[in-house]
C-alpha cells in the first residue's frame, strides 16, 4: 500500500484544467520530484496535496487516511515555499519554534527539537540572528528546519532553491538530499530545473499540460525518454526523423537517404519514426571513419565540457565532449561522427505545447 496516493485528481479553474486525471503513488521515505515547464500543473498538484488548493475531482490519501478535503493544518505536512516565508521580526530560533508553539508542544520538548532541527541544517550558531542577517542559503536552511521540526509525515518543497545563485543552488541540492536521507521523511519537490530533479530524486514525475507523461528513476528517464518533449526537456537531444527500412534481422532507418542502424527496432517497413540521440553518446573520429561526416559550425566552452554544433547530411547534430588534454576542434573542422546503434532511442513525437 502506498504511503501517499493521488487517484484521478483534477483541478479546474473555470473551464480549464490545471491538472487533469492525475494518479500518483509515493512510497514511505521516497524523494519524488514533479518536473515540468511553467504552467504544467506541478505547483497546483503540490498545493492540492498541501490543502491550499481544493480538489475538483479525485481523491488524495495519506497513510490510509483520506485527506482530500482536510484542512492544511490537519494534514501533518511540512511545506517549504519558494520565498521561504520567514517571519522577519523573529529570530532563527523563534521562526523554527513557531510551528511547535502552535501545536502547544511542551517547552522542554520544544527546545530539544529546535536544537536537533538546527543541527540538521548546521545553523546552531545562528539561532539568535534575524532573517535579514542571513544569506540566501542560510534562510533556505531555516525554512527547511522550520518544516522539519514538526516531524511531518511528508515534506513538500515548492521550488525551494530557485532564489539561490548557481553555485549555492548546487551545494544545497546535495545538502537537501543528505538531510532527507538522514531523517527518512517522505519528500515531494516541485522544480522546473531538470538537473536539480535528476541529481537528488528517487523518481522523477515529468508533467506537461496538466498530465503526467513519464515517471521513472532519473537514469532511466534520461536514457529512455518516451517522447520528443521529454528527450529535449530532460537534457539535450538530437532528434532524427526517418522511415523504417528493415534489412534481414537488423533494423535500419532511412534518414535523408542515409541508412542508419538502430538496435531493437520494432515497426513496419516504410513507417515514419523519430529517434533521439544524446549529444554525449556521439564520438568524434577522423573524417570518413564515422557513421556520418560533419563540419563544425560553432562551438561553446562550458569549463568541464565543449559543445559542438555540426552540419551533417542528417541535419544539425549537437556533440558534447569532456574538456580533456586533447586538442579541441575549431570551427570549420571536418570530422567523422560515430555512435553505437543502441544509443538511438525511438520516441513518440510530442510537441512541448500539447
Amino acid at each position: 500500500m502506498s504511503f501517499l496516493s493521488l487517484a484521478h485528481v483534477s483541478k479546474l479553474y473555470g473551464k480549464n484544467y490545471a491538472v487533469e486525471d492525475l494518479s500518483l503513488d509515493v512510497q514511505k521515505g521516497e524523494f519524488v520530484t514533479l518536473l515540468g515547464p511553467s504552467g504544467c500543473g506541478k505547483t497546483t498538484t503540490l498545493q492540492m496535496i498541501a490543502g491550499f488548493a481544493e480538489v475538483t475531482s479525485g481523491s488524495i490519501s495519506l497513510d490510509g487516511r483520506d485527506i482530500t478535503h482536510a484542512k492544511p493544518n490537519d494534514r501533518g505536512l511540512g511545506v517549504v515555499f519558494q520565498s521561504y516565508a520567514l517571519f522577519p521580526h523573529m529570530t532563527v530560533h523563534e521562526n523554527v519554534s513557531f510551528g511547535l508553539e502552535m501545536r502547544k508542544t511542551p517547552k522542554a520538548e520544544r527546545l530539544d527539537r529546535i536544537k536537533t532541527a538546527l543541527g540538521l541544517v548546521h545553523l546552531e550558531a545562528y539561532a539568535d540572528r534575524y532573517p535579514r542577517e542571513l544569506s540566501g542559503g542560510q534562510r533556505q536552511r531555516v525554512a527547511l528546519a522550520r518544516a522539519l521540526v514538526i516531524e511531518p509525515q511528508i515534506l513538500l518543497l515548492d521550488e525551494p532553491l530557485s532564489n539561490l545563485d548557481a553555485k549555492l543552488r548546487e551545494e544545497m541540492q546535495f545538502e537537501l538530499r543528505r538531510i532527507q536521507r538522514k531523517i527518512g521523511t517522505t519528500t515531494i519537490m516541485v522544480t522546473h530545473d531538470q538537473s536539480e530533479a535528476m541529481s537528488i530524486s528517487d523518481r522523477v514525475v515529468v508533467m506537461q499540460a496538466g498530465k503526467i507523461t513519464q515517471i521513472d528513476h532519473p537514469h532511466k528517464l534520461y536514457e529512455h525518454p518516451r517522447s520528443t518533449f521529454i528527450s529535449t526537456f530532460v537534457g539535450k537531444a538530437n532528434l532524427l526523423k526517418g522511415l523504417i527500412n528493415k534489412t534481414g534481422a537488423a533494423g535500419h532507418v532511412d534518414i535523408k537517404k542515409i541508412v542508419i542502424e538502430v538496435a531493437n527496432l520494432a515497426g513496419e517497413n516504410g513507417q515514419s519514426i523519430c529517434l533521439s540521440l544524446r549529444p554525449e553518446k556521439i564520438t568524434i573520429k577522423p573524417s570518413g571513419q564515422g557513421r556520418v561526416d560533419g563540419v563544425v559550425s560553432v562551438r561553446y566552452f562550458l569549463g568541464d565540457r565543449w559543445i559542438y554544433y555540426f552540419n551533417t547530411a542528417l541535419g544539425e547534430l549537437i556533440v558534447v565532449t569532456p574538456n580533456s588534454n586533447q586538442d579541441q576542434l575549431i570551427e570549420n573542422s571536418r570530422c567523422g561522427l560515430w555512435w553505437e546503434p543502441d544509443s538511438l532511442k525511438v520516441v513518440t513525437e510530442q510537441d512541448a505545447m500539447q
